[in-house]
This record gives C-alpha cells, sequence and structure tokens, in this order.
C-alpha cells in the first residue's frame, strides 16, 4: 500500500523504466502499427506515474513495425535487419512522446543511432539530468548495435540511470509462466523468481543477455499484463500483481 507523508504518496519506487513492446502499441482489430486508444491510455498512466513523483524512463521495441522473422524470409541478413529494428523503435518512440506532449508530459527521446532532426543523441549524463528534471525520458535506437534486443537496452539502460526496477509491460500476458501455455495447458503464474532462477529454467521472458546483467544487481523486474492498466499502479504501490524477478 501506498505510504503517506505531508499530504504525498510515496510509492514502492522513485525511478523506474517502463518496457513497452511494439505489439502493445498495434491495433490489431484494425491492422494498423499504432492504437490511438493503447498510446493515449499509456501516455495516461504514465502522466500519473509522473504525477506521483516517480522519474520515468522507456523503452520500446519495434514488434509492430518490423520483426527479425521478416528478414529472414526476405533474405535480409541478421545485422541489416537489426539496424532496421532499431529504427523502428525510433518511430514508436516519437509516437509515444507525440502522445505524452498532448497530455502535457514534458519529455525527450534520446537515441543510440544519430538521428539529430527528431531526436536527442544518448548520452548517460544528459539522460540522468532530465530524469532529475522530472522529465520522461524515451530511449529509443536499442542498444545501438545489432545482435542486442530491446530486452538487453532497456537492462542496460536501467542500470546505467539508476534505476529501481523494470516494469515490463506485456501484451495479454499476466507474467511469467511455469511454462509455455501454448505447449502445457497446466502453465501456472509465477508470483517471484530469482534472475538465477530464471537463466536455470530458461524461462522465456526476457533474453539471457539482458538477465545476465542484472542478476547481481538490485533492480526488480515486475512483469505484469498491460491490458489492465490498473496493474501499473498496483505495482508501484508494491501489490502483487504478475511476477517479481530480483538477486537471489
Amino acid at each position: 500500500m501506498p505510504i503517506w507523508k505531508e499530504g504525498e504518496i510515496l510509492t514502492k519506487y522513485k525511478r523506474v523504466l517502463l518496457k513497452l513492446s511494439g505489439e502493445a502499441l498495434q491495433d490489431s482489430e484494425e491492422k494498423s502499427i499504432f492504437s490511438a486508444e493503447i498510446l493515449n491510455n499509456i501516455a495516461e498512466a504514465i502522466k500519473k506515474m509522473t504525477n506521483q513523483g516517480i522519474e520515468v524512463a522507456v523503452v520500446v521495441g519495434a514488434g509492430n513495425i518490423w520483426r527479425g522473422k521478416m528478414a529472414q524470409t526476405i533474405g535480409i541478413e541478421p545485422a541489416t535487419a537489426d539496424y532496421m529494428g532499431m529504427l523502428g523503435t525510433i518511430i514508436n518512440a516519437l509516437a509515444l512522446q507525440s502522445s505524452l506532449e498532448k497530455h502535457n508530459v514534458d519529455c525527450r527521446v534520446l537515441s543510440a543511432i544519430n538521428v539529430n532532426e527528431v531526436a536527442e543523441p544518448y548520452i548517460r549524463r544528459r539522460a540522468l539530468r532530465h530524469l532529475e528534471k522530472k522529465r520522461v525520458v524515451i530511449f529509443a535506437g536499442g542498444t545501438g548495435n545489432p545482435f542486442f534486443t530491446t530486452d538487453t537496452a532497456a537492462a542496460l539502460r536501467a542500470k546505467e540511470t539508476n534505476c529501481d526496477a523494470i516494469l515490463m509491460a506485456k501484451n495479454g500476458t499476466d507474467g511469467v509462466l511455469s511454462a509455455d501455455p501454448k505447449l502445457d495447458k497446466t502453465a501456472t503464474l509465477i508470483e517471484e523468481i530469482t534472475y538465477r532462477e530464471m537463466l536455470t529454467k530458461n524461462l522465456k521472458v526476457m533474453d539471457s543477455t539482458a538477465v545476465s546483467l542484472l542478476q547481481e544487481s538490485t533492480i526488480e523486474i515486475r512483469v505484469f499484463n498491460i491490458n489492465d492498466l490498473s496493474n501499473l499502479q498496483k505495482v508501484l504501490d508494491g501489490e502483487k500483481v504478475g511476477t517479481t524477478i530480483k538477486k537471489g
């Protein structure tokens, strides 16, 4: 539950990184890469977070625009395909920035790939300064290198900016499951697990590189279903929602 002090709500975390999949932004019914309603809802949720004094960073994927499997089908070599995905994350970051600004949320897009006309270059000290000024920082362009996923980018940026937690907003998934529900109908939700256990059990929540980066840190990962936006506030308040992943 939230803690009250001098009329202000203090949540469980002071600085968080919100990891959004590209698929979470798309309109499945209209088969469009963006849903205006979803973008609006996410912007409102982020605004509530900032109003509570939480410093917010965001990493967004590009699965609504480009996926590696498409490259294999077309015959595009892997490194080029990864750069195409990084460019997709910049498009998504700009869409989210526009939606946030409509809600009067001060935000900046920082890209690991130089696109100076539309985003600031990623510089760690600049990112920290923006967060200290209570601006939402959207990290785009992945890590700036091929062969690394946006999960790894999220882990890296969370460590670099001293985040307390990574909030992994999943589209239609309640958290970490004991098995793939498509293959095992008895799969159950795991409420709490360590990084080491995740690696040992090979649970596909995020890639092993990202998990390895985080396993000795104090950063928690909270995995929850973004389809119910109230889950986000419950996570911030410390309630048991979805799955908590932390150091053993």
